[in-house]
């Protein structure tokens, strides 16, 4: 089953295909961990993706900007195919923000310069410019004052909202986020969530990987649930958490949602 044919929400309805997966296989020896995976995003869209441990859900994200490579399959973004290396990888990963678990900011650089150093390096854009758009981005992710700080002396829910305005300096077409609260306490997480609810709210095309369950409810457009490494179901989320049409999914989702 397509996006296509589950589609949800005036986005997934009116939005253009931003990324498509079609026919995505991938192996690890003998483990089949994508298996023939169609996916498309629209743009605008939020489509968060759950599933079990080990069901490929971060292999997913990873590999829609090639962090992780397939083995059949092609995968586009904005309608041009996957680079296989070099510039035009690069310049394919600088389209696609990507927040991880842990925040990979730089530890010897301030905040400031950890969110210029893409637009300047990468885009070229001249520094004032780039960090008067930065402290615009760490305004919005509540985090402006702490600027000219390092990221040690931050708590772990500063650093990855450090981390997701990083990514937006690059002004990517599309946000990819790998369980970015996995990390992180508990009393950490909902500024975190906040800043990607707001983000949704903003019309950003976003691929989330994760286990908030009520982020899932509240932010996405589209649920896809994924289990041993092949998409089971995808629907809105109304319909998902209250009719999974899915035994894999029901029996997902009485599991988690006791707790």
């Amino acid at each position: 089953m397509t996006a296509e044919q589950t589609g949800s929400g005036p986005s997934a309805a009116t939005g253009e295909p931003l990324v498509v997966l079609d026919g995505v296989q991938k192996w690890y020896g003998d483990l089949h961990v994508l298996q023939d995976i169609n996916l498309t995003v629209h743009r605008g869209e939020v489509v968060v993706v759950i599933g079990p441990s080990g069901s490929g859900k971060s292999t997913l994200c990873r590999a829609i900007n090639r962090l992780e490579t397939i083995d059949e399959g092609t995968i586009s973004l904005d309608g041009q195919p996957l680079p296989a290396e070099g510039k035009a990888l690069a310049s394919l990963r600088a389209e696609v923000g990507m927040v991880f678990q842990s925040f990979n900011l730089f530890a010897h650089k301030t905040i400031l310069e950890n969110v210029t150093l893409g637009p300047i390096k990468v885009r070229g854009v001249k520094k004032a410019e780039a960090d008067q758009h930065a402290m615009e981005l760490l305004e919005r992710v509540g985090v402006a004052h702490q600027a000219e700080k390092y990221p040690a002396q931050l708590s772990g829910g500063q650093q990855q909202r450090v981390a997701i305005a990083r990514a937006l300096a690059m002004e990517p077409k599309v946000m990819l986020f790998d369980e970015p609260t996995s990390a992180l306490d508990p009393e950490m997480i909902k500024e975190v969530l906040d800043v990607m609810v707001d983000l949704a709210k903003r019309g950003m095309t976003m691929v989330v990987v994760t286990h908030e369950m009520g982020f899932a409810r509240t932010a996405a457009d589209r649920v896809v649930f994924m289990s041993d490494g092949a998409i089971v179901e995808e629907n809105t989320p109304e319909e998902f958490f209250t009719n999974p049409s899915s035994e894999r999914a029901q029996d997902f989702l009485s599991k988690i949602l006791k707790h």
